[in-house]
């Protein structure tokens, strides 16, 4: 049987937890608090297998409590429950040490799902949140060489590949051989080659002139 704390300040809340967990044979709503505070002073007098903490309390910040409560109860398995969807919010959960993040309007076999997971020992995130926070948290995709240039710089590289002349491709594009020169060189600087020849290659076999 897990033993569940419900801190939130709102008794509707509350009231809808338990008797949607009172369903639930194996989960027991063993305490209720209403405020950062009550939560620490409940904890201190009665022992509770998980804590479904509001990341929003009325007096002491959600997540404030979560940290004294990781610093008194480390092993105390805390489920952040919230009305709140951006990821910051649930970043700065986990790294506070929170077991999960469960939203307030999470269908119910969720809820069910994260408290039942989070009394385990481990943690919980919706695939949604779980999702975006991947996402969010992987690197850039490096840019290829050409991505790196500008629409001009590209087109000057088109036609340096196709083997145009410089005179023929300022005629084209209505610039000067000089400019059309500065044009070639930038190209051949930001992308790492050293002549016509490597830069003719690099186009054909990246297919950029299809």
């Amino acid at each position: 049987m897990t033993r569940i704390l419900i801190a939130d300040d709102h008794s509707v809340v509350r009231g809808g937890l338990k008797q949607f967990l009172s369903s639930a044979a194996d989960l027991q709503i063993a305490a209720e608090a209403d405020s950062g505070r009550d939560t620490l002073e409940v904890l201190d007098r009665q022992a509770v297998d998980l804590v479904l903490l509001d990341i929003a309390l009325p007096d002491v910040d959600g997540l404030e409590v979560l940290r004294r409560i990781k610093l008194k109860f480390p092993a105390l398995p805390v489920l952040m429950f919230s009305m709140y969807a951006e990821d910051d919010y649930a970043m700065a959960a986990l790294n506070a040490g929170a077991a999960g993040y469960l939203m307030k309007d999470s269908e119910p076999e969720e809820i069910l799902e994260g408290i039942r997971r989070a009394a385990k020992g481990a943690r919980y995130l919706s695939a949604r949140l779980a999702e975006r926070l991947l996402t969010r948290s992987l690197p850039a995709p490096a840019k290829q060489p050409h991505e790196t240039l500008s629409a001009r710089e590209y087109e000057v590289m088109l036609m340096m590949s196709r083997g145009k002349r410089l005179k023929e491709i300022g005629e084209r594009l209505h610039l000067s051989p000089k400019t059309v020169s500065t044009y070639r060189a930038r190209v051949l600087e930001k992308m790492g080659l050293r002549s016509n020849a490597e830069l003719t290659r690099y186009v054909i076999e990246r297919k950029l002139d299809a």
